[in-house]
């Protein structure tokens, strides 16, 4: 957790981790989804000094679990697995669908 936050937050943290954790997901991960979970609400609660487009403008991360946790989830958004793909250095990515993003990172992964 950044220097400063909110106990608010820590609790936050910790709850996501622990629930990482009973899913299955390695420390390292659960730590992971932790970070980013309560990274991507302070940005949108306008907590830290920066944030990305797609934790501003993209729905919260509360709403999209709801969404993802019921029957016929999607898994992650176009913008997400594009972000992803930059990230990794896809080729061609600009010109992917979400379907061709999705298989691109599959083929990627280690």
């Amino acid at each position: 957790m950044p220097r400063g936050s909110s106990p608010e937050r820590e609790r936050q943290y910790e709850h996501i981790e622990e629930s990482a954790r009973d899913r299955g997901e390695s420390t390292e991960r659960a730590k992971e989804i932790a970070a980013r979970t309560v990274n991507k609400e302070r940005a949108r609660a306008g907590e830290s000094k920066t944030a990305g487009r797609t934790s501003v403008e993209d729905m919260s991360s509360g709403r999209r679990g709801g969404l993802r946790s019921g029957k016929g989830a999607q898994g992650p958004t176009y913008d997400q697995l594009y972000e992803e793909a930059r990230r990794r250095g896809v080729k061609g990515r600009s010109g992917m669908d979400k379907s061709e993003l999705q298989r691109a990172l599959d083929g990627r992964r280690s």
